[in-house]
């Protein structure tokens, strides 16, 4: 007589160590959203943020005027980004390509936040500019717009 096999006991096991997996990445997430752009609420980029925020809200993302904004913004932005790790300049030698899903998700949830603040934003709009200026391949942009539509951010 053969013992038949049931594959219930270790589906479940394997079930629960997934949901231990996603946890991690969960809570990850959970204290991205509590600390997210904290650094924008001290010096040195206070000061540069009270003063360039509501001119960014007026521009055109991704114009001339967008872009020399950003210029202006100098060393304060430049310490943003090197504190904030959602921002594909925080990896120099690598933009996107040296970062982490859970990285990605921020960048993603801030640049539709980011479009909101815009008078004119609109993620719709935004990504095409987004993946030219972080040279960012076609499989992850479509992932991103994947995404971006799942939760119902395009606009």
């Amino acid at each position: 007589m053969t013992d038949t096999y049931d594959s219930t006991a270790d589906t479940l096991r394997h079930s629960q160590r997934v949901g231990e997996l996603i946890g991690q990445a969960v809570k990850e997430l959970v204290d991205r959203s509590t600390f997210h752009d904290r650094s924008k609420t001290e010096s040195p980029e206070l000061e540069t943020f009270n003063e360039f925020t509501p001119k960014l809200q007026d521009s055109t993302y991704g114009s001339p005027e967008y872009r020399a904004f950003l210029d202006e913004m100098g060393e304060a932005l430049a310490h943003h980004y090197a504190n904030n790790r959602h921002h594909p300049e925080h990896f120099p030698d690598g933009g996107v390509r040296g970062m982490t899903l859970v990285d990605l998700i921020e960048m993603l949830a801030d640049w539709k936040a980011a479009t909101e603040r815009h008078n004119d934003g609109s993620l719709t709009r935004s990504l095409p500019i987004q993946r030219d200026r972080f040279d960012i391949g076609p499989d992850l942009h479509q992932v991103l717009v994947n995404t971006a539509e799942w939760f119902g951010w395009l606009t």
